[in-house]
Formats: C-alpha cells, structure tokens, sequence
C-alpha cells in the first residue's frame, strides 16, 4: 500500500523536516542546545546538578525538574501536560543514581512552532543534557506520527497538516549505539531498551493496528534522526576549559 500522499511542502509521507542542532549556545547554563525541525525550534537550557531536591522528590536519587516557556503568553494545560511528559521521559533516560539528593533544571523555551512541537523540545533537552555532561544510559529521540482523516500516516506534521489530523502519537525511542555512562559505574545490561521504547502518548482515535504502523514508521525514521544527533554531538565535542565553573 505504497500510495503517494501530497503534503504541502512535497514532502512525502515518511519525510522529516531539515533537522538542525547547534549545542553550548549559552553562556550561563551548564548545557544547552538548540533544535529544530523545519520551522519548529526549540531551545534548552540546563543548569545542575544543584544540591538538594524539591519536597515530595526522593533525596535518594538524582531530582530532574522541567519548565516550559512558550513563545509568547501563560502556561496552558496543553504545556502543563508537555512538561509531564518531559520530565517522565527524561528521568527515564539519566542516571539517577549517580548525583543522589540534586536537582537538574532544564528550561524549554519554545521559539516557533511549526507543528511536531513537544518532540522537537524532547530533542532540544537530550542534546542540552549531553552538553551538560549529565550521565545519560542512552541518547533518545523523539517523532510525531500522524494518522490522516484517510487512514495514512505522515512523520513530523507541519502546524496546519497537524490541524488536519485524526489522530497522532508521539514516540520516543532509545538510541543505544551511543551510551554516555560514566566509568566504573554498575550499569545492568538488561537495561539497555535495543528496540524498546521510552515514551508513548496517543491523542484521538487510532486502531491498534494504525499505532503499530506508525510504531514501525516511527522507528525507521528514529534511526535517521539518531545517526543525525549523534554526528552533531560528535562534531561539536564539548571544550572542557570553556566548561569549568
């Protein structure tokens, strides 16, 4: 069933947007970065670990906080509900461990939104934490999935093509190729997710059958983006004397 669809911009439905990435942007983070996706950017900012955690967190392990900043105007609950799955994601992908009873902020400042936003701020922070040198068990990416009213689906929508959507999933897969753990520490292998997945948030009504098909469009365009985030991670190695204090 290999129909062409039309998109807007030509692109065809398996298609991501250009992907850009530049990291250490600001001065006064620990780690930054920013990302886009055609005309979706985001940036991040990270700054920790800070000693101590925030009440009702667990002093035992390494505390992650996120704070969305939009473009313009007040946190609504469609940001509120960003944030969740942001922090969610990643505490799932830091290592907790190993800075017990600190608290890691990361900043998400929406600079313009073109569609496919909260994965493209899920990329931002992944990109920003590893400036950071936060210890990390594997990078991740993240894709939106769109369901068409006809049944198709279509990889990182524009904002009017995500107006226009049945139903959509936003899935973040693991990038296993590179591990960021530090030395010495006791890391299980059977933690390693080789095809697993890390975050999974569905909105209007798709069949099991739909969500398996953008699962695996999903995947095969994850590979892409992972190849992309790690060349520029590689390619922008982070100074260490630019780094002190």
């Amino acid at each position: 069933m290999s129909m062409e669809i039309g998109r807007d911009d030509g692109r065809t439905a398996n298609q991501l947007r250009p992907l850009a990435c530049s990291r250490n942007i600001l001065n006064r983070a620990h780690g930054s970065a920013s990302w886009s996706q055609g005309d979706t950017k985001v940036l991040a900012a990270v700054y920790g670990p800070k000693a101590g955690t925030k009440k009702n967190e667990n002093p035992e392990k390494a505390c992650i906080e996120v704070i969305w900043k939009p473009k313009t105007g007040q946190l609504g609950k469609p940001e509120k509900e960003y944030e969740v799955i942001l922090k969610r994601t990643l505490k799932s992908i830091c290592l907790l461990n190993i800075n017990p009873n600190t608290t890691t902020s990361i900043i998400i400042q929406v600079v313009s939104d073109d569609g496919a936003l909260l994965p493209c701020a899920i990329n931002a922070a992944c990109a920003a934490l590893v400036d950071a040198a936060i210890p990390l068990k594997h990078l991740a990416v993240a894709i939106c999935c769109c369901l068409t009213e006809s049944g198709y689906v279509i990889l990182d929508p524009t904002k009017v093509e995500e107006q226009k959507m049945k139903a959509f999933a936003y899935l973040v897969f693991p990038n296993s190729a590179i591990s960021i753990i530090p030395e010495g520490s006791s890391h299980m292998e059977g933690e390693l997710m080789e095809h697993g997945i890390i975050t999974s948030v569905t909105h209007g009504v798709m069949s099991v059958d739909d969500y398996l098909h953008c699962l695996e469009r999903g995947q095969a365009a994850s590979t892409k983006m992972s190849a992309f985030l790690r060349r520029s991670l590689q390619s922008q190695a982070p100074n260490d004397s630019s780094r002190a204090g």
